[in-house]
């Protein structure tokens, strides 16, 4: 199947999902957007109160930093697929839950093989534990990381520096790494990773 069709069967899904209970208190369903054949792929945490209502990714405050951010590095949204570990908003914007996790994992790996993105940037603890699961984001944020064959860059939300505006030179440092880290990840974009294969543990990785 090609990826655009991949992907809207995916939204399709995501759409009328009932794997957990964040469907019963869902608005709309939030499974991401951008082009099929993105070099990069943002994956965030969750839908917040915007993105529930418009069923879209980062459409609130932390979407127009993320936008700011992009610009910084002559990129545009539409440059970029964007995506959550979770497509439907925690009631109250709470932290998900390992269940909730679990629900939407197939369908988030199933837009990383469709996409087949040169590099991955994980916003927040939530998305970077799908790679990494046991790494401090503080420790981590900005590098990049390679697990089974795809490259990684952690980095903290955006919406971290709109409560923290200390970060907010951290968050755009990390930014300002990424043309080069997209270079860096073309020898990568051939690999493809089967669905079924197992997550390798923080120990296998290899830090460039």
């Amino acid at each position: 199947m090609k990826a655009v069709q991949e992907l809207e069967q995916i939204g399709k899904e995501v759409s009328q999902c009932t794997k957990c209970e964040l469907h019963y208190s869902r608005k709309l369903a939030v499974p991401g957007e951008g082009p099929p054949d993105a070099e990069i792929m943002f994956i965030g945490e969750g839908p917040g109160f915007h993105e529930n209502e418009q069923g879209r990714p980062f459409v609130g405050a932390a979407g127009k930093f993320l936008e700011e951010l992009l610009s910084s590095i002559n990129l545009k949204r539409s440059d970029v697929f964007i995506a959550n570990v979770i497509k439907c908003r925690p009631p109250g914007n709470r932290d998900p839950l390992p269940q909730e996790l679990s629900a939407c994992s197939e369908y988030l790996e199933r837009q990383i093989l469709a996409i087949n993105p040169r590099i991955v940037v994980t916003l927040g603890r939530y998305s970077m534990a799908h790679y990494l699961p046991n790494a401090k984001i503080s420790q981590v944020h900005g590098q990049s990381i390679r697990v089974r064959g795809r490259l990684i860059v952690a980095m903290y939300h955006p919406a971290a520096a709109l409560h923290q505006r200390s970060l907010r030179p951290t968050i755009e440092a990390d930014f300002a790494k990424l043309p080069e880290l997209i270079n860096q990840a073309g020898e990568l974009h051939e690999y493809q990773e089967p669905a079924h294969q197992v997550k390798e543990e923080p120990k296998q990785l290899d830090m460039f």
